[in-house]
């Protein structure tokens, strides 16, 4: 059975990748974020992948939780933090978590690794896609190049969530994009 490290941003997103790929592989969940705005938050959102053992899987996962490191996230948007969302700064975001990804999955010889970055409409998947490659020609480690989204993916992603009583955030995880559904909240 082939070793799949699936980069969870949320366990919403997750929910529907893991649904999807979970009588192909053996999964491992792993919560590298340091994009969000809060520690609490942070913990919150590490701490509801666990409801996601309600989601029957042929081979079973596991979690990897890695510390939170907001600084790592500082770091890797430093002089694009006054652009809105979808701009240099999610690729920017996206490239730090994934690099992360690719490198812990080449490290313990994991077969693949994607991420569930491409469940939200949000997102960009083909900067998923053009990263994960990148990444899987840099490192040596085979990408799982999917658009998660697809055949009701994220539909799906709403749908497990309330079965299996998921936390739903209304923003990414940074503090720009709470900042951006704050005022669209009002």
């Amino acid at each position: 059975m082939k070793r799949l490290l699936l980069h969870s941003c949320c366990a919403p997103c997750s929910s529907a990748v893991l649904e999807r790929l979970g009588a192909q592989y053996h999964i491992s969940i792993y919560y590298y974020n340091p994009n969000v705005d809060t520690r609490l938050e942070f913990m919150r959102r590490a701490e509801e992948l666990e409801k996601l053992k309600g989601i029957p899987l042929k081979y079973g996962y596991d979690i990897v939780v890695e510390d939170y490191r907001p600084a790592e996230y500082d770091d890797a948007v430093v002089g694009l933090e006054n652009l809105g969302e979808g701009s240099q700064r999610c690729y920017e975001c996206y490239k730090l978590r994934m690099r992360r990804t690719a490198e812990y999955a080449a490290k313990h010889g994991y077969d693949i690794f994607t991420t569930t970055l491409s469940v939200s409409p949000h997102k960009k998947a083909a900067w998923v896609s053009e990263i994960g490659q990148e990444l899987a020609d840099e490192l040596s480690v085979s990408y799982l190049d999917e658009d998660f989204k697809k055949y009701d993916g994220y539909k799906r992603s709403i749908e497990l969530s309330k079965e299996l009583d998921i936390y739903r955030q209304d923003y990414c995880g940074c503090r720009y994009s709470k900042y951006d559904a704050s005022k669209t909240r009002g």
